[in-house]
């Protein structure tokens, strides 16, 4: 079975569908490890993000690899674990310029489905999942929340981390990133898509638990339709 989860940042994505994972003992791919990587690396190596050719180029020759497990994605770039070094602020900066870069969503789209093909049963987040990456994904989900909860969460995340945040240039960088992502994910807003889920007042547990409600539900039909 593959469960996608889309939304924009700060919708709590990412926390829900690692804890989903766990729950139902899936593997977790985090998507936007993957831009992060990439963006890491375009830093780490002097590159122009502005220069699409550059940034394409260095793509195609990294060496990216993922272990997702039901908790986790680990990432490694060259053979280097970089998990918690593509997680800082300059980073997601980058990774969010590189992502509007076509060239470069086709190459981690192959790369994405490669691994849905490989373990045939995940949860995978992101901006793209259920309506370009996985389409007959058996169960998709959009998750939600205003602008304010999701640079509250975002800045406190990057609080935790120990970078040096300003809640306002949070919310600024999440608006500018709405502005451009949420052409992924609108599609699944159309009647019978997806299942959307508002997570501005809700705990993580909450969220957690109306996942695993939707999925026990979408399940069930399937289930008792085969049996007709």
């Amino acid at each position: 079975m593959i469960i996608t989860i889309d939304g924009p940042a700060g919708s709590g994505k990412s926390t829900a569908a690692r804890k989903l994972a766990a729950r139902l003992e899936l593997p977790y791919l985090d998507t936007g490890a993957m831009y992060r990587a990439i963006a890491y690396q375009v830093l780490r190596e002097g590159v122009d993000p502005g220069d699409p050719e550059a940034v394409v180029r260095l793509a195609g020759s990294m060496d990216l690899q993922l272990d997702c497990g039901p908790t986790h994605t680990r990432v490694k770039v060259n053979g280097h674990d970089v998990s918690e070094a593509i997680r800082g602020m300059e980073v997601s900066g980058v990774s969010s310029q590189i992502a509007r870069l076509p060239r470069i969503r086709a190459l981690l789209v192959k790369k994405q489905q490669a691994i849905g093909a490989e373990l045939e049963s995940l949860v995978t987040e992101g901006r793209d999942q259920g309506a370009v990456v996985f389409p007959d994904a058996e169960v998709k989900f959009v998750l939600d929340a205003s602008l304010e909860k999701r640079a509250q969460r975002r800045y406190e995340e990057l609080v935790a981390d120990g970078d040096d945040a300003d809640i306002a240039r949070v919310q600024e960088a999440l608006s500018t990133r709405d502005s451009s992502d949420a052409v992924e994910w609108t599609p699944l807003l159309e009647p019978g898509a997806a299942v959307r889920i508002d997570t501005s007042r809700l705990t993580i547990s909450q969220v957690v638990e109306r996942l695993r409600a939707h999925i026990r539900q979408l399940t069930g039909e399937k289930r008792d339709r085969s049996d007709c």
